[in-house]
């Protein structure tokens, strides 16, 4: 080998497929590794959290479960909506939230476990499985051909009829060995294309898992803005660059957004016609409450989305209020927060 390296040498060369075989599984086990460190860092982006894992898998003992940072950001929301108070409306939004979010922590738990088993876990088996056999028998093959090239060179040097007869011998024995060597080398290395294709279905299998969470995370958010009610178009208006440009900038749920953008101006249709029927009659009538509402000052009645108050106008009043009564309680409303009942 040092005389190889010095050139001093010659070397048997590997046979030129058996070398492009080698260079794709060197090549394999690069990306193997790559993706596969890369989608933990996904999956767990806590370094910390990922050693504790390593450890514990290691130990052969189950890691402690704890809570995930969707789960943990739920809870709070939860514990803060019941201290301000679910009958307000910003503590039951932040109670409707938090359920949500811990949903959303269940759904990515589901996802990691998915991940782990289907995707993570073959590509794991590769690097220390048939890999590390084929780099033991890529080593024995090394071997080999040094042996065969050594019997060579003592051929080459020998001088006596019986010493190149040994030799001759000698190259025979290790020209099998090594051949044999090459030729279970060379079968292993072409398992790694059945190993591709057992990757694509694990990789078909992460993607699944994937959709399946987004989906999942995307209904929720969309059964959350259900509950608590679309942006009003006075705060969209107030808000146009902040909070209307990111909507329209995502593809997926461009549809769910133009829907949601237009409830306010048909609301808005419906419930003109009606306020100006009502002022006119001097009336009162009833009204569904469309988003929840926070007073500003004592003037104003605080709304909950869903819920039917009593609505009525009063002369001098602003075009865009209307008096609300709820029981005992009462005071000026935002017309664009209703839709008035037949």
């Amino acid at each position: 080998f040092t005389e190889e390296k010095l050139g001093q040498a010659e070397k048997t060369e590997l046979d030129a497929h058996l070398e492009n075989l080698l260079s794709k599984a060197e090549c394999t086990k690069l990306w193997t590794e790559k993706i596969m460190k890369q989608t933990e860092v996904l999956l767990q982006p806590n370094p910390n959290a990922r050693i504790e894992e390593f450890v514990y898998e290691k130990l052969d003992r189950k890691a402690p479960s704890r809570m995930n940072n969707p789960e943990l950001l739920g809870q709070y929301m939860i514990d803060a909506g019941n201290e301000f108070g679910p009958g307000t409306a910003y503590g039951n939004a932040l109670i409707k939230c938090g359920e949500t979010q811990k949903r959303i922590g269940t759904a990515d738990r589901e996802l990691i476990q998915s991940s782990a088993i289907n995707f993570l876990t073959p590509l794991r088996n590769f690097i220390e499985g048939d890999y590390k056999t084929i780099t033991k028998e890529r080593k024995l093959l090394q071997n080999k051909r040094l042996d065969l090239d050594a019997a060579k060179t003592r051929l080459k040097k020998a001088k006596v009829a019986e010493a190149r007869a040994a030799s001759e011998q000698e190259v025979r024995i290790t020209q099998s060995e090594f051949d044999r060597q090459a030729e279970i080398t060379r079968l292993l290395l072409e398992g790694i294309s059945s190993t591709h294709a057992h990757h694509l279905r694990c990789l078909n299998d992460f993607v699944e898992a994937q959709m399946t969470y987004y989906a999942q995370c995307y209904q929720y958010m969309l059964d959350l803005q259900k509950q608590l009610g679309s942006f009003p178009s006075t705060f969209l208006s107030n808000n146009n660059q902040s909070s209307s440009t990111p909507v329209q900038s995502v593809s997926t749920p461009s549809v769910l957004a133009s829907a949601s953008a237009s409830l306010p101006s048909v609301s808005n249709s419906i419930v003109t016609s009606g306020i100006s029927e009502l002022k006119s009659s001097s009336g009162n009538r009833k009204a569904r409450v469309l988003y929840d509402y926070d007073a500003a000052n004592s003037s104003e009645l605080s709304l909950l989305a869903d819920e039917v108050i009593t609505v009525y106008s009063i002369p001098g009043m602003d075009s865009d209020w209307l008096m609300g009564e709820r029981g005992n309680q009462k005071g000026k409303v935002p017309i664009t927060y209703l839709e008035l009942l037949n």
